[in-house]
């Protein structure tokens, strides 16, 4: 029994090896509200092309964007996640998104990767709480506080 057992063992170290530093890697999920523990965005405006024609390009709206902030601060594979109501301005905020750069903050000392998601408000009524409205919709489940 025990020759048996040693070939598999001497199989599944090297395995295992190889795959703790890809598990140990995998960016966190963690809510817009909080991800300034990991890292804080550096530039406020960003540069954005919006189509002259399409739907709903008028009316309030919100795209939600998720993405992994990179260990140097770039976003990468990101993903249009919901557009609520539909329209045409999803890929107005993938150009967004993927413009942010971000610098890692004290508590982050070894820019971990973190894997987030923002909502880019369309239209949106002034104030805190016509934004709040207008970017319920499109709020992500499956991402925590810390």
């Amino acid at each position: 029994m025990k020759k048996t057992s040693r070939p598999f063992r001497t199989l599944l170290l090297p395995l295992l090896a190889l795959a703790l530093p890809a598990w140990a890697q995998t960016a966190h999920r963690i809510d817009p509200e909080h991800v300034n523990k990991y890292w804080i965005l550096i530039n406020q405006t960003v540069d954005v092309d919006v189509p002259n024609s399409g739907s709903n390009l008028d009316k309030p709206g919100c795209a939600a964007v998720s993405y992994t902030i990179g260990s140097d601060g770039v976003p990468r594979d990101l993903k249009l996640e919901k557009v609520a109501p539909a329209s045409d301005l999803g890929q107005v905020a993938l150009s967004a998104v993927s413009h942010f750069r971000y610098g890692p903050s004290l508590g982050n000392r070894g820019s971990d990767p973190v894997r987030t998601y923002y909502v880019v408000p369309f239209n949106a009524p002034p104030g805190a709480d016509g934004q709040r409205q207008v970017m319920a919709p499109c709020r992500l489940a499956g991402y925590a506080a810390d």
